[in-house]
């Protein structure tokens, strides 16, 4: 009864949304009161009802109850009672309900703090929340039902995925979510405001605070999901350039821009175009993420869903939602009056710098994540976009981004001078060189971006210190005086001051894990001892342990430096046998500077047990970095200023700059070229909806290769492993033939090495490897901890082989007969549902 009371109250939800988007915005057409008003209790009445559907949910897993699908998709009755209740959003039906729940919770909180909106313009933001709510709950509704039943539940359900049976399940996508979900407001302030025509200081007061809670929330969530995947994966990695990491991270780029912008909107009445274009944009990314992460159209571990049929309606939704709101911006942004007027070196002008840096990054990532998919679709090859991609055009956009970060705040408004910055942040050069230095002393093996890495920390940090001294008059006014200054700061300020300095001590963080991080992959028998970086990993025991849904190996690994203890780690290989998965649980010792990791693997077959040791550099550093800079963004959420309406400004009159009018056809010329470039993004995004209509059209995990039936290409590969042979043509003739294309760097590779273990060890295929594109020592290193089930495996360190395999993206399987021509080949990870289903009955008719 609970469950039909549950699908009863998300139902209401959708017909009160439909009247929240319909009439309070007809209301303010029309200059109606009471339809305007009637947006409050809708939003109020719209988010009680989805809280009741996700409660009942809840309670279904909590008890476990089997007769409804997702339950018995998702759960099982051994699971913990916090995996229970994380399940209800560890999948992709019920990951929407929390989704547009929390869309309800903004509505609502708009709705009830909004006191101080012109009625007008409530209605109008509250009428688009409303509209957002209506798609999603029918997409709900219609394509992916949380409450649908099951005529014969089973005793048990099918159980949870062990990855995501962890603690970082609970807090990771609600704030991910937070985030995605919370640039919605920023999207209805900008819809709503095309429509009455006015963008002005007011309206940038309003904006500022839910987007620096949105941005708060996403900034938290992507750094929780990248401290899980590095505690929880078992090998160290921290950010993987996966396209779903991407596209969260893309929003939090633009985000990034959006406050920024709307502060030089608030300050100074100008960038009020470009602003609501950021504003638009900004959750349209979060809307294609949401696309990406349930339509199928790219292939990740990360995806909730592999499901075309779904991402069509996603899609209609975001050309209704995107195309519309750029078409109403290409139509109403020319009414927008022009702002204030600054030099190019000014506080104005830094912050538009700062913009056009995070645009530009935002759109690197975009192209890296999507262009695989774009030649695709144009059918113009295949290729492979990975780190080192976005390492090579990412990284050196954010150099001189992070200079402008330091100089930014010390310039005035309307025009600054560059020279008197750079005079006042001499000390911060002094600072840059210091850190590259003290790099340089500390670090046997640097490289010269670890000393621009730290450099960069040491001058933003400096320069953000140097920045708050200034304001505080520090060194310059008796010692009371700047207390008291300290104490008049607005919030917001401390919340800048703290945002950049966590962002400086993050770079440092990145800096050290990515480049200065030491390992040691080997087989220890109980006793013996690996060495690291001057730390001695001893392995003392291994013993087998009981869970509540899992049994385990727990080693013991006692760190020893010059003879003194330094920690027990006890890391933990679980097997879950409802899934039939297994997982590394890695034991991680960190002092804050540094965290010591040790990872247990798989048996060696000769009483030892394969061990991984790290030596993790400054990593901590990159959480702290991330919480120092949430710590901002919610020190500023709390300065009054963003409760209150900006003040009105009063009218002066503009200098007439004394040019005669242009002629009226230049005129006219001059309105069509601004029409057109207003429908720039309008269009970009129609040509990006038709790639992804095709992609949908496509499955990226059966992507026909143009060899097919025709004989393998000619190559001949170096061996990987100095002790085993390499890879040529001619290795695959003679019997039928599985031809595995991975990588270390690939997450993906990583989902399907279990499989290839198994059959290795059953001797059911002759399977061989193509390591594309890695570091050696990385490839070996990986095979090492997971196992190598290659008979050989090549090198492919260039990617000139794949380009004649036609790799699309790794991993790539290719079955070979027995006469060496190509029969078939999958894209993505092999799982046991594709070998089952389609690879094994192939190699069996092919077999003679």
């Amino acid at each position: 009864m609970i469950t039909e009371i549950g699908h009863f109250a998300l139902t209401l939800a959708f017909a009160i949304a439909l009247a929240q988007s319909v009439v309070p915005l007809v209301g303010a057409q029309r200059q109606r009161a009471g339809w305007m008003a009637l947006a409050t209790p809708a939003a109020q009445v719209q988010f009680a009802l989805i809280a009741i559907a996700f409660a009942s949910l809840t309670r279904a897993y909590v008890v476990s109850d089997f007769s409804l699908v997702n339950v018995a998709a998702n759960s099982h009755s051994a699971k913990p009672m916090l995996y229970k209740i994380t399940g209800v959003w560890a999948n992709h039906e019920g990951s929407m309900l929390l989704w547009v729940l929390i869309l309800a919770l903004f509505g609502m909180l708009v709705a009830t703090f909004g006191r101080n909106l012109p009625p007008s313009l409530k209605a109008r933001v509250l009428a688009v929340q409303g509209f957002i709510g209506v798609g999603f709950l029918a997409f709900i509704l219609f394509t992916s039902n949380p409450f649908e039943r099951l005529s014969v539940p089973p005793v048990d359900g099918n159980g949870m995925n062990p990855l995501l049976q962890d603690p970082g399940v609970a807090f990771h996508p609600p704030f991910l979510y937070l985030g995605y979900v919370g640039f919605s407001v920023a999207f209805a302030f900008a819809v709503a405001a095309l429509l009455e025509g006015r963008v002005d200081a007011a309206w940038a007061r309003w904006v500022r605070p839910w987007t620096l809670l949105a941005w708060s929330s996403l900034t938290l969530g992507i750094a929780m999901g990248s401290w899980w995947a590095y505690y929880e994966l078992g090998w160290g990695g921290w950010w993987f350039w996966d396209p779903v990491e991407n596209a969260s991270f893309m929003p939090w780029l633009l985000g990034t821009a959006l406050l920024h912008s709307a502060i030089v909107v608030e300050k100074r009445d100008t960038l009020k175009k470009w602003t609501v274009l950021l504003a638009i944009i900004t959750f349209g990314l979060s809307l294609i993420g949401t696309f990406l992460v349930r339509s199928g159209v790219l292939s990740s571990v990360h995806a909730f869903a592999q499901d075309p049929e779904r991402g069509v309606f996603i899609l209609a939704l975001l050309f209704i939602a995107i195309g519309g709101s750029l078409a109403l911006y290409a139509w109403r942004v020319p009414a927008l009056k022009a702002g204030g007027l600054f030099a190019p070196v000014s506080r104005e002008g830094s912050l538009l710098l700062n913009n056009l840096f995070m645009a530009t990054a935002c759109a690197t990532v975009f192209l890296g994540t999507l262009y695989p998919l774009f030649l695709d679709v144009l059918e113009l090859g295949k290729v492979s976009v990975g780190p080192p991609y976005f390492n090579a055009t990412f990284v050196p956009i954010m150099v001189p981004t992070i200079i402008a970060m330091a100089m930014g705040p010390l310039l005035p408004w309307k025009r600054g001078d560059v020279s008197g910055v750079l005079q006042r942040l001499r000390l911060a050069l002094v600072a840059a060189v210091l850190a590259a230095l003290a790099a340089f002393a500390i670090v046997a093996e640097v490289s010269w971006i670890a000393l621009v890495g730290m450099a960069l920390a040491g001058w933003l940090l400096a320069g953000t210190l140097i920045e708050y001294g200034g304001r505080i008059k520090l060194f310059r006014a008796p010692l009371p005086e700047s207390l008291r200054r300290a104490a008049g700061l607005p919030r917001a300020s401390y919340g800048m001051t703290l945002a950049h300095a966590g962002m400086a001590i993050a770079v440092a963080g990145m800096t050290g894990a990515s480049l200065w991080t030491k390992e040691s992959v080997q087989s220890l028998s109980v006793g013996e001892s690996a060495e690291v970086a001057g730390f001695e990993f001893r392995l003392l025991d291994v013993s087998e342990i009981t869970g509540p849904n899992y049994s385990a190996r727990v080693g013991t690994v006692r760190v020893e430096r010059d003879g003194r203890e330094i920690a027990l780690l006890f890391p933990e290989k679980r097997w879950y046998p409802v899934q039939g998965q297994d997982t590394s649980e890695a034991a991680i010792r960190s002092n804050g500077v540094f965290d010591l990791y040790a990872v247990l693997g798989e048996p060696d077959g000769s009483g030892g047990w394969v061990t991984r040791f790290y030596l993790k550099p400054l990593v901590p550093w990159i959480w702290i970095g991330c919480s120092v800079m949430v710590l901002g963004g919610l020190l500023s959420l709390s300065d009054r200023r963003l409760r209150v309406g900006a003040p009105r400004r009063a009218r002066t009159a503009r200098p007439v700059a004394p040019t005669p009018a242009p002629a009226g056809e230049s005129r006219a010329r001059a309105a069509m070229m601004r029409r057109l470039i207003t429908n720039v993004p309008l269009l970009v995004f129609l040509v990006l909806g038709v790639a992804f209509a095709v992609g949908l059209s496509r499955d990226p995990k059966v992507i026909p290769s143009a060899l097919l039936d025709r004989p393998v290409p000619q190559f001949e590969l170096p061996a990987l492993i100095p002790d085993k042979a390499g890879l040529a043509s001619q290795d695959l003739k003679g019997e039928v033939t599985v031809v595995n294309v991975f990588a270390s760097w690939c997450i993906p590779c990583r989902a399907e090495h279990p499989l290839w273990m198994r059959l290795a060890e059953d001797g059911a295929i002759k399977l061989v490897g193509i390591n594309y594109k890695d570091r050696r020592e990385d490839a070996l290193a990986w095979l090492d901890d997971l196992g190598d089930p290659y008979s050989s495996i090549g090198r492919d360190a260039e990617g000139r082989a794949g380009i004649d395999w036609g790799v699309y993206g790794v991993p790539e399987t290719f079955i070979i007969d027995a006469g060496g021509s190509i029969r078939y080949k999958h894209v993505g990870p092999v799982m046991d549902a594709d070998w089952d289903e389609v690879l094994k009955p192939l190699i069996r008719s092919l077999e003679p």
